[in-house]
């Protein structure tokens, strides 16, 4: 009797829920990097505890928190205001992010397990079906995707470093664009190919060159909306 995996059998576990806090960050991240929240812009703190429904506490953490990475300021007898991004700074991190996305994707194809790679097929299999019919969450399920690689290259630090570069890019907004969905699909599927062949220099160029792509397609879509002058 031949045993069949279970869906996702052998992929790493999803992360823990984050702390409301980092809930609270991505939200106003969001917000930043998509413009909704522009340069300049003063951070009332009870107005964003009221429009995202917690207290003034995980707020105020939030903002700490993105002080840190660059996304605010904080001025004496002013409180917190948004710090402007300009296209430097997005192909940067978009170059960093690529760089060390394709080590850990080259890590990974020393390690992967068959189950592991048939699970991660599952995932870009749900992904394509939501992106052809607009059933479930394309731009979570194309997070899941990098994540599953990220994870499975067993270095927690390169993939921190990765994770944090990401920040900068407006997940929702990039899955968003036709360009993006019409080259997500083949370009992972050359990185499935290379871990599949257990590849790593296959693998390293293949996510490099997703990666990169996606952040000229999130630039020229940054462009025609005048980010940059807002």
């Amino acid at each position: 009797m031949i045993e069949r995996a279970m869906p996702g059998a052998g992929l790493p576990q999803r992360r823990p829920r984050a702390q409301l806090s980092d809930e609270v960050a991505a939200r106003i991240r969001d917000r930043i990097v998509t413009g909704r929240l522009r340069k300049g812009e003063h951070l009332h703190l009870e107005r964003l505890a009221e429009q995202i429904g917690v207290s003034v506490t995980p707020v105020r953490e939030a903002l700490l928190a993105l002080r840190g990475e660059g996304f605010v300021e904080l001025e004496p007898r002013r409180g917190f205001t948004v710090l402007p991004l300009n296209r430097q700074d997005i192909e940067d991190t978009s170059r960093v992010q690529a760089t060390l996305a394709g080590e850990l994707a080259a890590r990974t194809a020393e390690l992967i397990s068959v189950a592991q790679l048939a699970g991660l097929e599952e995932v870009q299999a749900e992904l394509e079906h939501a992106g052809r019919f607009g059933i479930g969450d394309a731009a979570e399920l194309d997070l899941r995707f990098h994540h599953v690689i990220y994870d499975i290259a067993d270095s927690a630090k390169l993939a921190w470093f990765v994770q944090l570069a990401s920040r900068y890019v407006p997940r929702r907004q990039l899955a968003a664009a036709s360009d993006f969905t019409e080259s997500t699909g083949p370009e992972h599927r050359a990185i499935l190919r290379a871990l599949h062949n257990r590849d790593p220099e296959a693998a390293r160029q293949a996510m490099h060159e997703h990666l990169t792509h996606s952040g000229q397609v999130l630039i020229r879509q940054l462009d025609q909306q005048g980010f940059w002058e807002q």
